[in-house]
């Protein structure tokens, strides 16, 4: 991965660059990281369209570890070295 495309990942659906497999995984994790009660019949077929069963298995268990790790730094109030935007959320400031 370049760093542009990278630096790109905030606009996954709308660059080309990315792939059907890279943008559906993008938009899975934003949506375990902000809602994933919402995650819905329709997002488990696609993802099944385009990946395994295990594949599935280990995206869901790194999502569920980073929004975990990011929750505890967050509760230890651990600095960041960088303002990242990490949801769609309004920042908090």
């Amino acid at each position: 991965m370049t760093d542009e495309l990278y630096l790109a990942v905030e606009d996954f659906r709308n660059n080309p660059d990315f792939t059907p497999r890279e943008k559906l995984a993008a938009a899975f994790a934003e949506q375990y990281a902000i809602d994933h009660t919402a995650i819905d019949d329709s997002m488990w077929s696609q993802l099944k369209e385009l990946f395994s069963d295990t594949e599935i298995l280990e995206l869901t268990i790194t999502c569920g570890f980073c929004v975990g790790l990011g929750r505890a730094f967050q509760v230890l109030d651990i600095a960041r070295d960088f303002d990242v935007l990490w949801s769609r959320e309004p920042p908090t400031d």
